[in-house]
C-alpha cells in the first residue's frame, strides 16, 4: 500500500465520513445481538455533529480516508467517557483501535484533566473486551441488560499521574 495511517483531530468535514464507517463498523454488533436499531446505526449526522463540537473527536487516515474514529468527553467529575471506536474492517487487528484509544485517553488527559476513563461495549463482544482488558481497562460493577439480548459491560481505568500524549502526527 506504502501509505501510513495518522491519527489527528477530526475536522467538520469528516462528520459524514466517520457516520458511514460507524455504519459499516457496527454492523458485525447489530448482527451478534440480532439488533439492528442500536443507537450507532441510527445516529443522525446532526447528531454526530453536535458531538463533533462538544468533545475531542478523532480520526485515523490511510491517505485521505478515514479508516478509523473515537470520541469522548470528560464529566465534571474528571471521568473521561470515552465510546465508538470504530477501524475499518480491512484494517482491524493491527493495533489501530488501541492507536487511537491511547491517542484519545492522552489528550483528554492533558486538556480536560481526565482522573480515569470509562467506556463500555456488549457483553457478547469478546474481541472488544479482550483488547480492553489489555490496555488496561477493568470491568466496574455487573453488566447492565438493555434488551433481552444485549447488556452492556462497563470498563474503567484511572489515568496514569505523567500520561504520555501520543503525537497525533505518528504513523503505523
Amino acid at each position: 500500500m506504502g501509505m501510513s495511517v495518522t491519527i489527528s483531530t477530526a475536522e467538520h468535514t469528516d462528520a459524514e465520513k466517520i457516520l458511514k464507517l460507524q455504519y459499516l463498523c457496527y454492523q458485525g454488533e447489530a448482527e451478534l445481538y440480532g439488533d439492528y436499531s442500536i443507537e450507532p446505526l441510527t445516529q443522525t449526522l446532526d447528531e454526530l455533529r453536535a458531538e463533533l463540537a462538544e468533545g475531542v473527536v478523532l480520526v485515523a487516515r490511510l491517505g485521505q480516508e478515514v479508516v478509523g474514529s473515537v470520541r469522548g468527553a470528560v464529566d465534571d467529575d474528571g471521568t473521561a467517557r470515552i465510546g465508538k471506536l470504530i477501524v475499518h474492517p480491512r484494517l482491524q487487528r493491527h493495533g489501530l483501535g488501541g492507536r487511537l484509544l491511547a491517542a484519545l485517553e492522552g489528550r483528554l488527559a492533558e486538556e480536560a484533566e481526565a482522573k480515569r476513563y470509562r467506556l463500555f461495549t456488549g457483553h457478547r463482544s469478546q474481541v472488544n473486551l479482550r483488547m480492553y482488558r489489555k490496555l488496561g481497562y477493568e470491568q466496574v460493577g455487573a453488566a447492565e441488560p438493555v434488551t433481552r439480548r444485549l447488556s452492556l459491560v462497563y470498563m474503567e481505568k484511572p489515568a496514569a499521574a505523567e500520561h504520555p500524549v501520543p503525537s497525533l502526527a505518528a504513523t503505523a
